[in-house]
């Protein structure tokens, strides 16, 4: 009984601890977050849904070997990236590392957005995770290099 007490205590701290880290995140320019969410709309959701659901078995390989584009959400992977990272996968494309192909399997959009509509469009994502996952990415992206240019 003595261990089940304690047991339980340290859960709770422990999400006292992440409701407070969650609570520590930096609110979100809402102006850069509406900016953000039309500039998804008119070059991202094409491939990754409306509302960053992803293409349907986006978990499976295609006929060409390749995954299919993943949601944005929070059921998704993009909330384990740095903002660095995810700043240089919509710059500059992103080839499936697993496929043995040379083409992108995402296209660079460097040429067709401006470096803060590629910064919108990833405070806009940042609203479609789960406080955990924000605290996490948050994490990701003070331990990595901040987002070029």
């Amino acid at each position: 009984m003595h261990k089940l007490m304690i047991g339980a205590m340290i859960a709770a701290a422990g999400h006292i601890a992440i409701a407070r880290a969650a609570d520590d995140l930096p609110p979100l320019d809402p102006h850069v977050v509406n900016f953000g969410r039309e500039v998804y709309q008119q070059y991202c959701a094409s491939c990754h849904g409306a509302k960053a659901e992803g293409t349907p078995n986006w978990q499976k390989r295609d006929e060409r070997g390749e995954l299919p584009a993943p949601p944005h959400n929070e059921e998704g992977h993009t909330w384990r990236h740095s903002d660095a990272m995810l700043y240089d996968m919509i710059s500059k494309g992103l080839r499936d590392p697993f496929n043995k192909t040379t083409r992108l399997t995402m296209p660079a959009f460097a040429d067709v957005l401006s470096p803060e509509q590629i910064r919108a469009v990833i405070t806009y994502l940042k609203t479609l995770w789960t406080p955990e996952q924000r605290q996490f990415q948050a994490e990701e992206s003070r331990s990595q290099s901040p987002m070029k240019p």
